[in-house]
This record gives C-alpha cells, structure tokens and sequence, in this order.
C-alpha cells in the first residue's frame, strides 16, 4: 500500500503538462463547432489516437498500473478543462474497458480491453451499456435478459439499453444484462458484445442539453448471440454466485454495473472539476477586465467573494476526489468517498458555472462566451453515474449500515 501524498510525482506533472497542452491546443479551439454539430468529434479523437492520449496503453499506465489511483483523476481534469462533450468521446471507452477489467478475467481483459480503443490507425470504440428506459438508478430492475444454451455454448441477449455513451457506434459493447429475474441484482452479468454481431443495433440518438459532442443512444438487443467464453468472469463463477444467491448466501461480490461505477466515480468526479475550474479561470480573467461604475468589477465584494467562494469550492471537491482515487486502489472505501467525491464534484461544476454565468451578466448567456455551454455540459454531472440522491443514499447507508430506502 503506499502512502497517500498530495503531491504528483514526476510522471504525473509531465502528463498534467501534457493533456493540458493538448486540451488547449486542439480541444478547446474545437469545442463550439462540435456542440453545435452535435456529432462525435472523429477528428479530434484521431488526434488524441495520434499523440497515445485516446489508447489502451494510456489507459493502462494512468488507471489499471498506477498504485496512486491520482493519473486518471489528473489527466481527466486537464482534459475536461478543454470540453466536457469532446472530452467524454475520448475517455467514454474507459468505461467499457473498466467494466471488462472490473468484471472479466485476465485473459479477457487482455483479449478485449485493447479492442475498446484499437490503434491510431484503426480506432475503436468502447460501450458500457447499463442503463434502461425504465430502469436509470434502479439498476437492480434490468429487463435486458441474458439466455444460456448449453448445446451451442451460446448467450442470447435481448433487451433495450438507454443513455449509452457510444451506443451503437461503438466496437465493442459491454452490456449487463439479467440471468436470474427473481434474484434482481444478484442475478446479473456483464457480457462483451463483440464487433459485428447480428442483432445489436442502435435506436434513438439524444438530442442532449449538454456534452453534445459526445454520442448517446439507445442500443438495441434483439436475438443477439454470443460465444460462451464472452461472459464477464466465465459461466463456473457465475454458477457458483447463482447458487449462494439462491440460498441467501452472501457472495462476498458487487453487482456488476454498481461495482464499475463504484470505481469510475472519482474519475467523473475529476471530469466536472475541469468543467468548473475552467468557468472560474475564464470568469476570474473576465472580472478583471470587465469595467463598470469605473473600476473592473471585482473590486466589487460582491463580485470576488463570489470568486472567492468558486475557488474554494473547487479546491475542496479536488481534494476529495484524489482522496477516493488514492483509496480505490489502496484499501477501499469505509464511509463511500467514491460517492461522496462524485457528489459534491458535480454540485460544484453546476454552482461555479451558474455563478461564472452570472459574473459575466447578459453576455453569459449568450453563446458568444463559453460559460453558458460549461453550465450545460456541467449538468450531466448531478446524473449520470448515479445521480446526487443515488450518492446520498449510497453515503448514508455506508455511515448507517443500514438499509435505507
């Protein structure tokens, strides 16, 4: 176990560096055409494909091989500091690949995790399709059904996803799916879909309010089959789970789509940091620039204590969400940090972009300034993932150890 240090080590300042620069250079300048074409921004994905930034071994080196837990958390911040939309078409495969490498075995991981961002030359995409027309928070209600025939050694899955990152034009689709009905969430698995296969397709693309680079659609499930071997943990483990669930066993093991977030919520926590820091520097810049009643207005209190109470914010959700990233990978959670990180990350990004909004007046609200489109794409963040009442409730069970409802 190491020991948890606020400060980067060398590695990490040179990546900071390095995401930084390129969310500046190629990301930011790109941001308002892709929001408003509302379309997934190849071009600037082939650019991060080029520099190593969109690939399997990035994501390697800054999640799986980093005994810190604090180089994803670093680069995403950078990188979302430049787009929330675009940045989420680059780093929306990491959660497929968390969900393989969460749930599969080593052989699978390296089998399919590389598959989810392909090669500079032929770029792939990843999606981790979980959620359902009538089944966001309540993931234990899934209706997307997982059959097994034994004479072909085949799963055929069936079913709509909803609200899915890459849906649909994505390589490799890694889809929870339920095998057991009456045992709810104790009766799933997580699946890979490989590329190709018959009968997965996509259904309707969202027309969002915010990350409108990024693609979200449904994703369609009909008679879809797959190879034994693409089951998530292989059929033995899930056997074995099945039968202690049937005799009210404890497994000992997380329901396959919670146990994924759990792991992934500092790391959207650090993605609505960047959207906030980014509203606060640009509207920081603008306080001092903008005159009124002679004299820029943040000589006025009522202007920098707003910018006062922005940094502080912003400060504090850093620190809890390095804190969650150090303890996922060095003992785990006792009191939820992942939660309580992704929750008070998110509820920062949307109070610092509403107050950067109110800051710059009525040129906030227009799109000619940024701000405006931060608050958009800010929003997401008290949603996806868990929405701020699944983290509450997540914290207060873990403080109470009881079931609250």
């Amino acid at each position: 176990m190491s020991e948890f240090s606020l400060s980067f080590n060398e590695d990490q300042v040179q990546i900071q560096k390095w995401v930084h620069d390129f969310a500046e250079s190629v990301v930011r300048p790109a941001a308002e055409e892709w929001d408003e074409r509302e379309e997934f921004p190849w071009p600037i994905v082939e650019e991060a494909a080029k520099i190593g930034l969109y690939s399997f071994d990035f994501f390697a080196s800054a999640s799986l091989a980093d005994s810190s837990g604090l180089t994803l958390p670093i680069a995403l911040e950078e990188l979302f500091w430049g787009d929330a939309g675009i940045g989420l078409s680059i780093f929306g495969s990491g959660l497929a690949a968390a969900g393989i490498a969460g749930s599969g075995s080593p052989e699978q991981v390296i089998e399919w995790v590389p598959q989810c961002f392909g090669t500079p030359d032929k770029i792939q995409l990843g999606a981790f399709c979980v959620s359902e027309p009538d089944a966001g928070s309540d993931v234990s209600s899934l209706r997307t059904n997982a059959v097994y025939q034994e004479a072909t050694d085949e799963w055929v899955l069936n079913g709509t996803k909803a609200w899915i990152t890459n849906g649909g034009i994505a390589d490799v689709h890694v889809v929870v799916a339920t095998v057991d009905p009456a045992l709810r969430g104790r009766g799933q698995a997580s699946f890979v879909v490989p590329p190709g296969t018959k009968g997965l397709s996509m259904g309707q693309k969202y027309k969002k309010h915010g990350i409108r680079a990024s693609h979200t659609s449904e994703v369609v499930l009909d008679d879809v089959r797959i190879p034994g071997s693409c089951l998530l943990g292989g059929k033995e483990k899930l056997d074995a789970k099945l039968v202690k669930a049937r005799d009210h066993q404890r497994t000992g093991e997380k329901q396959p789509a919670m146990a994924t977030f759990e792991a992934t919520r500092p790391a959207v926590g650090a993605m609505a940091i960047g959207i906030a820091r980014a509203a606060y520097e640009y509207s920081l810049q603008y306080a001092k620039e903008r005159k009124a009643f002679g004299k820029a207005i943040i000589e006025n209190q009522g202007i920098a204590f707003m910018l006062a109470d922005m940094i502080t914010e912003i400060d504090a959700s850093r620190l809890l969400v390095h804190r969650a990233a150090w303890l996922s990978r060095n003992g785990g959670y006792t009191n939820a940090e992942g939660s309580q990180s992704k929750l008070k990350a998110g509820r920062t990004a949307v109070w610092v972009t509403e107050r950067a909004i109110q800051i710059l007046g009525g040129y906030g609200y227009t799109r000619e300034y940024p701000v405006e489109r931060w608050h958009r794409d800010a929003k997401i963040y008290d949603i996806f993932e868990g929405t701020e009442q699944i983290q509450q409730l997540v914290i207060a069970r873990a403080i109470s150890g009881l079931r609250i409802e």
